[in-house]
């Protein structure tokens, strides 16, 4: 409730606002794309870039209408994941993944029980999920996660593979991302929106990465499942050294495109920037190059009051977590000049906001995937 209030307010600000009257009527897609940066100076020293294009609607990412019912109505299953993840669960080395992740049933009190509930329920699917992806995925295993590892490892949130998930783990061989990515988004993916371009090309120039990998998820929520593509890479140990930001670095790309799929009315909340530094110090944002878009706290949110403006919304702008999200607002492209920003100078160009620490950016899950407002506005929840 508290999420939807914010959202209707959200919309209502928008609406009146002065500047948005003579622009074009906003409106929210079920497709969605989104770049995030992750510069982690606090743990792994690690930046994570991905892209992720996701939709509820099967016609978006394509997946066999009986199967994905099939999946949401069966009840105990919370998400099916293709992915070549290096250990994609403790003991399996050098090998692609397909998880069907299952709800542990209470009645089980042993190990063997669990494993005979959960394969009962993830061998009625394997088959057909090798069918749509042209796979040969094998069982291997059956693994109850005992912590959140699998979850880091895959970069995604409970939902997928927190404590307590159950997974039926059939592994297949390893296949190198460049070319799985290929296959699997020629599969998924209409190519309506393969030839509309924009993030998916970023994607698909990222996933000829040497370290990158792919995860696609089927995620059932309510009446429709979350489908999410995901292209990840990893820069190791080069957060420490990053003073001056340039998040299109790390996408391998000087210019970021909006798909062509959002021509047809104005969509600024469906292509979204999101970098997240995570520092053991406080630090804040400085120089940055394109405007910092006007925002008005409701809520202990801060909402933009001219979401037809591109530009930066930072919240918090200074601490040991500060996390930045840029919208294109009416225009269709940005390069990486106008996306550069410093970290630690004096010239803030934002105003002093204070830390939010329910703010988690290391999770890339969220099911609520047709709530682009509350995607942009918070960005990811523990």
């Amino acid at each position: 409730m508290h999420k939807k209030i914010i959202f209707l307010a959200m919309i209502v600000l928008i609406s009146v606002s002065a500047n948005y009257a003579y622009s074009q009527e906003m409106n929210l897609a079920t497709f969605q794309e989104t770049a995030q940066i992750i510069i982690d100076k606090r743990i792994t020293q690690n930046v994570t870039s991905s892209i992720t294009l996701q939709s509820t609607s099967i016609q978006e990412i394509k997946i066999p209408v009986e199967v994905e019912q099939r999946i949401r109505e069966n009840g105990n299953i919370s998400a099916v994941i293709i992915t070549n993840q290096d250990k994609c669960i403790l003991g399996v080395t050098d090998e692609s993944c397909i998880l069907i992740n299952v709800k542990r049933n209470p009645a089980d009190t042993n190990f063997l029980t669990i494993q005979n509930s959960t394969l009962k329920i993830s061998n009625q699917f394997i088959d057909e999920i090798n069918e749509i992806f042209d796979t040969n995925a094998k069982l291997h295993s059956t693994f109850i996660q005992p912590s959140d590892e699998t979850n880091i490892a895959l970069q995604t949130s409970g939902v997928i593979s927190g404590k307590g998930t159950i997974s039926a783990v059939y592994t297949m061989p390893m296949e190198d991302t460049a070319s799985m990515y290929e296959k699997i988004s020629a599969i998924l993916i209409p190519k309506t929106i393969r030839d509309s371009g924009g993030f998916y090309d970023t994607a698909r120039n990222l996933s000829e990465e040497e370290n990158a990998k792919m995860t696609f998820s089927i995620i059932p929520s309510g009446s429709k499942s979350l489908l999410q593509l995901r292209v990840s890479s990893t820069y190791s140990g080069v957060a420490p050294s990053i003073d001056e930001i340039n998040p299109l670095e790390f996408l391998k790309t000087d210019e970021l495109k909006r798909s062509e799929y959002f021509s047809t009315g104005f969509y600024p909340l469906n292509s979204i920037v999101q970098v997240a530094i995570l520092s053991s110090e406080n630090t804040n944002i400085s120089d940055v190059r394109a405007d910092i878009i006007p925002t008005q706290v409701i809520d202990n949110e801060k909402i933009p009051t001219d979401i037809s403006k591109n530009g930066w919304v930072f919240d918090p702008v200074e601490g040991q977590t500060i996390q930045g999200k840029y919208i294109f607002g009416k225009e269709t492209s940005v390069n990486s000049e106008e996306l550069r920003f410093s970290l630690g100078g004096d010239n803030l160009r934002a105003e002093k906001q204070e830390f939010d620490e329910s703010i988690i950016v290391v999770i890339i899950i969220t099911i609520v995937a047709i709530a682009a407002a509350m995607f942009y506005l918070k960005g990811y929840k523990k």
